[in-house]
């Protein structure tokens, strides 16, 4: 499996992460161990959660799937074979929340904990908290960097305007810089990235790892009508906002260039990511071995330029 860099960090991952909300939510530790080693096998090793997953299932207060994953990590031994990738900011089951320096320090240790791991490889401010000074959060970072705690860290959910601040004030001051951003990217939702975020990145030669990368499973295909959206419970919200013209627009072109290629809109939508230029990484979550296969078979598929025109001016 090829490697890139991940941003400036020297962190060295695979051209696809695995979405950690799903374990202790969609699938029990049983099946998140088997979906863990199968994607080490498949050559993959980038993993990402959060301290914050998965807090909105009723009875959980956050740290569930950091939990499993800190219980694979030390039952399977196989530490040194992922990029460990996990958040803080997001409001816990308790009302914690945000980026003020002693509760990142506090956090930190609660995830370390969770994950059996003495070094978190890529820490990420979960989402901007304009309430909070940058300079107090990057030395937050600065401090578990030289600790050995942290080895880089990332932002998610930053618009441009606040991620340019804070490398800028990353070298004003002279602390920790974010090597990788997580925004919402995908076939159907690129206006938010590719504005200003797409220029930033590539600019700054920061990583980016996107989430919501098949747009809550809409890009998969499984949802075309009305009648389609009782097939899971994120339907509802699919309905209201892929369900459209354009957004059946883009299934057409994806059935298309899916069937020149014997392939399916799953590893096409994924494909498309890969191989934008400012993409390191994307996100994509799996509930069964077979669904990671799939998902796997989108590293290894060359789009021709004609397929990514296709693409581009279905989803203009």
């Amino acid at each position: 499996m090829t490697k890139i860099i991940l941003g400036k960090s020297g962190l060295s991952v695979a051209p696809l992460a695995f979405g950690g909300n799903v374990f202790g939510w969609t699938v029990d530790e049983k099946r998140s161990f088997e979906l863990l080693d199968a994607f080490v096998d498949f050559g993959f090793n980038l993993v990402d959660t959060a301290n914050v997953y998965s807090a909105w299932v009723p009875g959980h207060k956050g740290g569930e799937s950091e939990t499993i994953i800190g219980n694979w990590l030390r039952l399977s031994g196989k530490r040194d074979k992922i990029v460990l990738a996990t958040k803080v900011g997001i409001e816990m089951g308790d009302g914690s929340k945000g980026l003020k320096k002693d509760y990142i320090l506090k956090s930190v240790e609660d995830s370390l904990r969770r994950l059996q791991t003495d070094v978190i490889d890529l820490y990420q401010s979960h989402k901007d908290d304009p309430e909070t000074p940058l300079d107090e959060t990057l030395s937050a970072y600065d401090t578990l960097i030289k600790q050995g705690k942290v080895r880089a860290i990332g932002a998610s959910n930053y618009d441009a305007s606040r991620l340019q601040a804070a490398l800028e004030v990353s070298r004003q001051y002279g602390l920790p810089s974010y090597i990788s951003l997580q925004p919402e990217y995908n076939l159907y939702d690129r206006a938010g990235f590719e504005a200003e975020l797409e220029p930033l990145v590539l600019r700054e030669g920061i990583g980016v790892i996107s989430y919501y990368s098949l747009a809550s499973g809409f890009l998969s295909g499984k949802y075309r009508t009305e009648a389609d959206l009782g097939k899971s419970p994120r339907g509802g919200g699919i309905g209201q906002r892929y369900l459209n013209e354009r957004g059946l627009r883009i299934l057409k072109a994806l059935d298309e260039v899916a069937s020149a290629h014997k392939t399916v809109p799953t590893v096409v939508s994924l494909a498309w990511l890969i191989q934008r230029k400012s993409v390191t990484a994307p996100i994509a979550s799996a509930t069964s071995v077979a669904q990671l296969s799939e998902l796997a078979e989108a590293t290894t598929l060359q789009l021709s330029a004609d397929d990514v025109r296709k693409l581009d001016q279905a989803s203009a």
